[in-house]
């Protein structure tokens, strides 16, 4: 733990003279109207082409993790991209750190990226050079010396635990390991933003446990603003302070981690939420699930409970205030960062007046309530 907290210290004050003016930018990432649209190229291509972006506006405060979730094709690979303009947009604007990347080319569009570190799903390391060299590679395209790479290098080794490995190469690492080395060699020019492209897809959940603790750690000691993209809401539970969804190339939805898995305000926030809780009807009662009501059915419903709802008898109060019957078909509670989220799937059972009685009932409390359907009664 000394190694380690001594590599924070170093890498802090590496940070902390990044350059004039970089702890003065209240926004670290301002995407604004950013589009992307690839052509086709070749004889007879036309002049259509694939919307990969549309008019995509993120900004991302200094020191804040930042997650995209979508699903594949979605846009999310294509939006962090242009973050460093390994993709140009096609229209709009990206600023990092107070300087606007679009309206740059060349060396200093290069400089630019030095302040922007990238690590990738599958690691991108050279397997000729070792560990040392993988970390050291930046800093030697910069034409820095031996002894300056050796004096920065050490210390980044240490704060991804890796101080014992240096002289290995990675095809004698594990997959979190190269994921570590990977991270360091992105600090290694002082970066005042990390990009992650997809960086736990390749691991274990146990793995994926321990790169998301040194992110958030690096994160926490030294200030450093982070986007990621992802596919896998553990991740953004675990580390994310804000959340954006992406679809079909647009936001459609942002919001703070505690509010998008409390209530996620669109149908695809929903899904994804639902997908990671596991909180679906049994299959024997979806397949008898009606959207209408008949004379004779009763609703069932998905409940979320967030705050003092989670620890309030609004069951067995419903119950008994309202006439009806409850059968809860499933529930669980999570601990999402600083809020508790309970989720519950049941059939209200009772007659037509008691039933509506009871949404109503439901309604007025402080949970969300989704009518999954109706079934009919079996008497």
């Amino acid at each position: 733990m000394a190694t380690r907290q001594g590599g924070l210290f170093f890498a802090r004050s590496l940070l902390a003279r990044a350059g004039p003016g970089a702890t003065s930018v209240a926004q670290m990432i301002r995407l604004q109207n950013v589009s992307k649209t690839y052509f086709s190229k070749g004889k007879g291509a036309g002049p259509g082409g694939v919307e990969a972006l549309k008019a995509v506006d993120l900004h991302v405060p200094k020191g804040q993790i930042h997650g995209v979730i979508g699903l594949s094709g979605a846009g999310k690979s294509t939006l962090i991209r242009c973050v460093n303009l390994l993709e140009r947009p096609t229209t709009g604007s990206v600023t990092v750190d107070g300087q606007e990347l679009t309206g740059l080319s060349g060396d200093a569009l290069n400089q630019a990226r030095h302040r922007i570190g990238m690590i990738f799903q599958h690691f991108n390391l050279l397997t000729s050079r070792s560990v040392f060299a993988n970390v050291a590679l930046p800093l030697e395209l910069m034409g820095m010396k031996k002894a300056e790479i050796a004096e920065r290098v050490t210390p980044l080794l240490e704060l991804v635990g890796l101080a014992d490995k240096a002289r290995q190469y990675p095809a004698q690492l594990s997959g979190g390991q190269k994921q570590r080395v990977a991270i360091a060699r992105a600090l290694a020019s002082r970066p005042r933003v990390l990009l992650c492209d997809e960086a736990t897809s390749a691991l274990d959940p146990h793995t994926t446990g321990s790169i998301l603790e040194l992110l958030r750690d690096i994160n926490q000691q030294l200030g450093l603003t982070i986007l990621l993209i992802t596919h896998e809401m553990e991740v953004v539970k675990s580390i994310c302070h804000r959340v954006s969804l992406i679809s079909g190339g647009e936001l459609v939805e942002e919001a703070e981690v505690g509010d998008f898995f409390t209530a996620p305000r669109t149908r695809l926030g929903r899904d994804f939420l639902n997908d990671f809780l596991e909180l679906e009807p049994p299959r024997a009662l979806i397949e008898r699930l009606e959207a209408d009501p008949g004379p004779h059915s009763h609703p069932v419903v998905r409940l979320a409970f967030s705050g003092d709802a989670v620890s309030t008898p609004l069951i067995s109060r419903l119950a008994r205030e309202c006439g009806v019957d409850v059968s809860i078909l499933q529930a669980k509670v999570e601990s999402i960062q600083d809020r508790t989220l309970g989720l519950m799937i049941a059939e209200l059972m009772g007659d037509a007046a008691d039933t509506r009685r009871a949404l109503s009932y439901l309604e007025t409390h402080d949970l969300q309530v989704e009518v999954l359907g109706h079934v009919q009664r079996d008497d």
